[in-house]
């Protein structure tokens, strides 16, 4: 009763919140207190974005997009998940690669456009190697330290029941690393998106990212902000998503049953 609570009240709360946000949008360049050639109000964008979803252009470049953000954080898992298992299980290999890990992570994605455009031109594949980079170094990090994070003692009792390398990972590593899995694919989603979109832009390969390119190019400010809305959407929904995945798989974890019963 009290939980069903919460979670009407938390509800109203980001309903009002919302409202409130498209109130004032509606009355900054209504009431003159933003120049509507740069700030269109809220009911015309989202007249523009009603008008959108009956084209099929814009279902087009969704598609684009979304295949764009999927193929990259599957691919970037994967990597992130496997090269993070074998550097995190062993001291030698953390401590060997830990200074080129500091120098390859803070370099920006975008600086690499140059290359990813020489490499592959201006396809999907340009796009995926932003996108990979980026996405990449949110997962890897957290595989890491969850697999770091094994309990020495619980490794070494698994070895001395005679349980293989296979059933320590199953049993012993995976629990221990998987919540933070979890956390380094719900940043890594938010950043494939962000990435596959900018990419999108820059190199200008099919998808949202180029249709808002061509919106600012044509002085489109209404479809623009439209398109704006629609990303904004989307990477909510993809967080939804991924939270209510990460809360079924880790019901048992403690933080996630001590959130619910909050």
């Amino acid at each position: 009763m009290r939980t069903a609570r919460r979670t009407t009240i938390s509800a109203a709360l980001g309903v009002a919140g919302v409202v409130s946000f498209l109130a004032i949008w509606q009355l900054a360049p209504t009431l003159g207190l933003v120049d509507a050639r740069y700030l269109p109000p809220a009911t015309a964008v989202l007249a523009e974005l009603v008008v959108d979803l009956g084209e099929l252009r814009f279902w087009e470049a969704l598609a684009d997009t979304m295949l764009t953000w999927f193929i990259g954080l599957a691919l970037a898992t994967v990597f992130a998940v496997v090269l993070g298992t074998i550097i995190g299980l062993s001291r030698v290999l953390r401590r060997a690669v830990g200074t080129t890990v500091e120098f390859l992570r803070p370099i920006p994605s975008v600086a690499l456009i140059p290359l990813a455009v020489l490499m592959f031109g201006i396809q999907r594949e340009a796009a995926l190697v932003i996108v990979v980079w980026a996405t990449f170094w949110q997962i890897f990090i957290q595989v890491l330290y969850g697999v770091a994070d094994v309990d020495t003692v619980a490794r070494d009792t698994a070895k001395s029941f005679g349980l293989g390398t296979r059933a320590r990972l199953r049993y012993v590593v995976l629990p221990t690393a998987l919540p933070y899995l979890s956390t380094g694919l719900r940043l890594g989603g938010t950043v494939a998106l962000i990435l596959a979109i900018t990419s999108e832009m820059v190199i200008g390969n099919p998808g949202l990212g180029r249709l808002l390119e061509l919106s600012r190019s044509a002085g489109d400010t209404v479809g623009l902000y439209a398109l704006v809305v629609v990303a904004g959407l989307i990477g909510l929904i993809i967080n939804l998503i991924l939270r209510a995945v990460e809360r079924r798989v880790l019901s048992w974890h403690h933080t996630v049953r001590a959130e619910v019963t909050r």
